[in-house]
């Protein structure tokens, strides 16, 4: 075990584990990140892009994206004004690595995930030791 292990094995709260699950905390982040896959797109070009996203949420989204250096935001000096989004090399690793790993596993096991919700499999599973 290295001394990170250690570390985050007695301080979960400072792993890098949890800054990267953090990432997809917001159920609409990893949505615009897939979205941005193909390359540089408008905002509302994401928008449509996306479907059912508010342009609130979106704004809300790429502020966030923004932060994480995940996104980077091109203003192109024309008239009228025209900005770019576009995802970073740390963005593309994300949405090329698990992301895609992510997807992978939904499409393989998304139907038996959305049963089990529907069922209520597991309600009241988890107990207090």
């Amino acid at each position: 075990m290295t001394d990170h292990d250690t570390r985050c094995h007695e301080l979960v709260a400072d792993c890098r584990l949890r800054a990267a699950t953090d990432l997809l905390t917001h159920t609409w982040d990893p949505v615009v990140l897939a979205a941005l896959r193909a390359g540089p797109r408008r905002r509302r070009e994401l928008r449509a892009a996306i479907g059912g996203i508010s342009d609130k949420v979106l704004s809300d989204s790429l502020r966030r994206l923004l932060a994480y250096a995940l996104v980077e935001r091109h203003a192109h000096a024309e008239a009228p004004p025209r900005v770019d989004y576009a995802l970073t090399g740390l963005g593309q690793s994300l949405v090329e690595g698990p992301l895609r790993a992510l997807g992978g596993w939904a499409v393989e096991h998304g139907a038996e995930l959305l049963e089990a919700q529907e069922d209520g499999v597991g309600e009241g599973a988890v107990s207090e030791a």
